[in-house]
């Protein structure tokens, strides 16, 4: 499945999480955005199959987001040393376009580049006593340098991925985050699992992959 049509299940989902939850816009935002990125988090663990796919034009995007987002990482960074406000929200947005630019890449130095963002989470989870953002972190950090569609495409990874969220929940006092992140993150196993390679769900227990032919 391409990390397309990934986005899109992930944003149609937050978009049905925000209609039944707030009306509020930027709240409609957040959802989505929670929503599509966990629907993407899982192709972390390597080369995403839209890597060898890219149009000219999608490989423009990729590099307008990884930039776009560095740069407005490094105003924010900005921001917090000298004391100025700083919406937790722009922050969290530019540190999504950055790891959504690098998750279609490949390569060690690609996997390097994902490791010090989650460093990076892990730091800032630490240093605002955030465990979430630390276990965050942490799944950044490790998941590129797993095999692909292994362990990142296992069940035992949701409730993980459900806890993360209701962190950012309980942070954010937005309701619904935990169970729109868990969504969107299992959108992704079982849209992989209607493609010929499946998913290996029980993984390491169980080696087999479990796939639905349409």
């Amino acid at each position: 499945m391409t990390g397309k049509t990934h986005l899109l299940i992930g944003a149609a989902i937050g978009a049905v999480t925000a209609v039944s939850h707030s009306s509020d816009m930027e709240d409609s935002l957040l959802y989505v955005g929670v929503a599509a990125f966990s629907a993407l988090a899982a192709d972390l663990d390597g080369p995403s199959m839209l890597s060898s796919r890219l149009t000219k034009l999608s490989k423009q995007i990729r590099e307008l987001a990884l930039w776009g987002g560095l740069i407005y990482l490094a105003i924010c960074a900005y921001l917090y040393f000298t004391g100025e406000p700083l919406s937790p929200l722009w922050a969290g947005g530019s540190i999504a376009a950055v790891l959504l630019g690098l998750v279609m890449k490949q390569g060690a130095i690609r996997n390097a580049l994902v490791s010090v963002v989650g460093l990076y989470l892990i730091y800032h989870g630490a240093l605002h006593e955030q465990t979430w953002l630390i276990g965050l972190g942490a799944f950044v950090v490790w998941a590129p340098w797993l095999k692909h569609r292994g362990m990142t495409h296992t069940v035992w990874i949701v409730p993980i991925w459900a806890w993360l969220g209701w962190g950012l929940e309980q942070q954010l006092g937005v309701p619904g985050l935990g169970m729109t992140a868990m969504l969107g993150y299992l959108s992704h196993l079982a849209a992989d699992t209607l493609t010929p390679s499946g998913v290996k769900w029980l993984y390491p227990l169980v080696k087999k992959s479990f796939k639905v032919r349409l």
